[in-house]
């Protein structure tokens, strides 16, 4: 369903990404796909091909050029290179300009560590009109969510080790700080219980639960 393109950073510089576009084709509403810290991997094209079967115009950018990680330690390190706000104001905001000439609304939304970079575009990324976050949350120093505008959806596990419950509770304080229009949900589940590759983590119930919310609310706010 989908393809590799090349688009333009802001900076003038190309990001590799994969495409999935719905039968309504380029004037459909948009979604930018922000990996998990494995990198542009199958189980993250087929996300965005699902975006795609639910009409939305999908773009993963490869934030790692092409790496794909094969276990923690690898997925870690390069999570680790990553330079973060380049990654949101460069490839996430250049995948967003790319979309937004014939889709007027394009949300951005991401899993792990791209659900922190889910929360730090909505704050670096001025074209942005809506964002999905899942279980991800940017360093302080880098990203105040009492600052965002952007309309976001946010999913959370409570056996989450990374963003555990204090961290949430600290975000969405923060978040109701902003004035934002926003939804926040915990899930009785572990993180990444959204990928369907990693079974000993993957809880379907609360996956659908959150896609079909996600997608409701992006319903809402992308009109």
């Amino acid at each position: 369903m989908g393809e590799m393109i090349q688009f333009k950073r802001p900076d003038g510089k190309t990001c590799p990404g994969y495409l999935a576009t719905p039968k309504a084709g380029a004037n459909a509403p948009a979604f930018v796909v922000i990996q998990e810290w494995w990198g542009l991997n199958d189980q993250i094209k087929k996300t965005a091909d699902r975006l795609a079967e639910q009409g939305y115009r999908a773009l993963v950018p490869d934030l790692y050029r092409g790496k794909v990680a094969s276990d923690k330690d690898e997925a870690s390190h390069m999570m680790d290179g990553l330079n973060f706000p380049d990654a949101a104001e460069q490839d996430i905001r250049g995948a967003v300009q790319y979309l937004k000439p014939t889709s007027t609304k394009v949300a951005v939304g991401g899993f792990c560590m791209g659900g922190a970079l889910t929360i730090l575009a909505a704050l670096r990324v001025p074209e942005m009109d809506a964002g999905a976050c899942f279980y991800g949350i940017p360093p302080a120093a880098i990203a105040d969510p009492a600052k965002i505008k952007t309309p976001l959806i946010f999913h959370f596990a409570n056996q989450d080790t990374w963003c555990t419950p204090e961290k949430v509770n600290e975000l969405e304080a923060a978040v109701q700080r902003s004035g934002s229009k926003f939804e926040m949900y915990r899930y009785n589940a572990q993180h990444a219980f959204m990928n369907e590759q990693r079974p000993e983590v993957y809880e379907p119930a609360s996956a659908k639960q959150a896609w079909d919310r996600t997608l409701a609310f992006l319903r809402k706010v992308m009109v």
